[in-house]
């Protein structure tokens, strides 16, 4: 029988790693202000910007995830990647200029000045507890799949309560500071390791050739079900079960926009810029940083559906759940969720193993600490403050650092819940369906419709989730469904947001419009086109962030064509 386990030189590296990272982060922490704990006293450069937003969304639940999901359903899952290319430019050219001249903490500040205040602590509470439940959350068990292989007889719930301690360690005494700069870090490491192990993998297999020769065997077998054209193309039929390209056409873009334009623990990233040309010259180089996934995050996951599809990986001794009953793990078919682990310590010699692993906990602590910061910035600055208006800024800080406390025993008492779902990638999208419509919508309806009005916003955010609340209870807690529940996620998306947009346009018109003063410098026209236009003129291209744009979008066109 096999087994794993790590040399004492990777063990000396993962740990010499922890230590120098949480010494590092609580080095850089700033807390002097509440603008220096929250936002980083505002003076981030477009690089840090870039690789803090690549670094914050490629954790190790992502990594995890996108590598189980290419090992599932294959290439197509890379459509969630190159599509942050597209979003990050939307959010660049349109919204992010309102983000920053309005010098806001949090996006429910911002929804309060163009709508009430009602919207802003619905919007706040909803965010933290998506923050919690999805990212936290996810991050803590992706973490506990990692060092579960290595600590089998530990129960998780250890595992799990001591990753968040670790990832906690720094981001409570420096704030955002400290995240973003361990970040960069992170960033580095996590992406270091990640092309060493995509070497390994192709020099295992026999290179490109090798893969596609063995994936042509596997079909030829019966092992397979599908071409190599098939599983290496990003479009699927309109009946695929995992991603439909009507669902990559209308559902994928809205949650995108969510995750990158209105989720506050990305967006702080970009608020923390020193002004707006470095807010979106860092938002596009993070859109740049997305595109080389593929072969470095996606493509190990094909690989590993030729080396290791009849692999016994009962010796890993990891269970699952099926059907109410725990069942140990014997193939990666029936836990997709292992196939980093697995390939790491398979192909990685000593030394780099150990580097790689670290590298896992980079990414892990790296969107834990992103997500614990923004929650309890939004706990502090939405609701704190308006509590006690007249709380010192010292005091801020010190209720953030509580806040983060509280947030990350709820986010790891939650996280064993996500082993009730097929695969961490399939627990963030589904989650992240319910979530994104109603508050896209609302930002959507607000920025380039004048009329809308806080009670539109307020009253479409309760439709929204009601209607989700109905659907989640139709779905899943009853004996027979509707048919209409049993649309794919994805179509499911597009279709609340339109009609959570229709309840915003409808009720604002049925009440008073807002003040000139309400709207003021908050809703996109076209004369602000025309005055960039003139700002610039005579700019070097590489400073015009029109022209990085479309080169952006031309890159991701050719990427998306080749593997049509």
């Amino acid at each position: 029988m096999e087994s794993i386990g790590l040399n004492a030189i990777d063990f000396i590296i993962i740990i010499v790693y922890l230590i120098g990272i949480v010494w590092y982060g609580i080095r850089k922490g700033k807390q002097e202000s509440s603008e220096d704990y929250f936002l980083a006293g505002r003076d981030m450069t477009w690089p840090i910007v870039g690789i803090s937003l690549f670094a914050a969304n490629i954790g190790s639940n992502t990594l995890i995830g996108l590598t189980a999901d290419a090992y599932q359903t294959n290439v197509s899952v890379y459509n969630y990647e190159w599509m942050a290319a597209v979003v990050l430019v939307f959010f660049a050219i349109f919204f992010l200029p309102f983000y920053l001249r309005s010098k806001v903490y949090t996006m429910p500040e911002f929804i309060e000045r163009r709508y009430d205040s009602r919207s802003r602590y619905l919007f706040s509470g909803i965010t933290i507890v998506g923050n919690v439940i999805i990212d936290t959350a996810s991050g803590l068990y992706a973490g506990n799949l990692i060092l579960k292989i290595i600590f089998p007889e530990v129960d998780s719930w250890i595992i799990i309560s001591f990753l968040a301690f670790a990832a906690a360690a720094y981001t409570i005494p420096g704030g955002l500071s400290s995240v973003v700069h361990t970040e960069v870090i992170q960033a580095v490491l996590l992406v270091f390791g990640s092309i060493l192990l995509t070497y390994f993998c192709f020099s295992e297999v026999g290179g490109w050739e090798g893969m596609i020769n063995g994936l042509n065997s596997m079909k030829d077998s019966g092992a397979l079900d599908k071409t190599p054209d098939q599983i290496m193309s990003l479009v699927r039929p309109a009946d695929d079960s995992h991603l439909p390209w009507t669902g990559l056409l209308f559902g994928v873009p809205l949650l995108g926009f969510y995750f990158w334009a209105n989720n506050q623990f990305m967006v702080q990233r970009v608020l923390s810029a020193k002004d707006l040309d470095h807010g979106r010259w860092g938002a596009i180089f993070a859109g740049l940083l997305k595109l080389p996934v593929l072969f470095f995050m996606v493509l190990p996951g094909v690989v590993a559906i030729v080396l290791f599809s009849d692999l016994d990986i009962s010796f890993i001794n990891y269970t699952f759940d099926r059907n109410g009953q725990e069942v140990l793990c014997s193939n990666l078919s029936d836990c997709p969720n292992m196939t980093y682990p697995v390939l790491i310590y398979k192909l990685l010699p000593t030394g780099v193993l150990g580097l790689v692993i670290a590298g896992l906990l980079a990414a892990m602590s790296s969107s834990i600490s992103a997500t614990l910061n923004s929650a309890s910035t939004l706990i502090t600055m939405d609701f704190v403050s308006k509590i006690n208006p007249n709380i010192g800024s010292k005091s801020l800080v010190r209720a953030g650092q509580i806040a983060t406390v509280i947030l990350v025993i709820l986010a790891a008492a939650w996280a064993p819940l996500i082993e009730t779902f097929s695969s961490v990638w399939e627990y963030l999208q589904v989650v992240l369906g319910y979530i994104a419509p109603p508050i896209v919508a609302v930002f959507l309806v607000g920025l380039f419709y004048k009329r809308a009005n806080g009670n539109g916003a307020f009253y479409s955010f309760l439709f929204g989730y009601g209607l989700v609340i109905v659907f989640v209870i139709l779905k899943y807690f009853t004996e027979a469904p509707p048919e209409w529940t049993k649309v794919h996620f994805l179509l499911q998306v597009p279709i609340l947001m339109i009609l959570c947009a229709l309840a915003n346009i409808v009720i604002s018109n049925l009440s008073a419009a807002p003040s000139p003063e309400k709207t003021e410098g908050l809703i996109w026209t076209t004369s602000l086109y025309t005055a960039e236009t003139k700002d610039l003129e005579g700019a070097p291209w590489f400073k015009n962030y029109r022209i990085l744009s479309v080169l952006l979008l031309i890159l991701t066109a050719i990427i998306v064509i080749w593997y049509w």
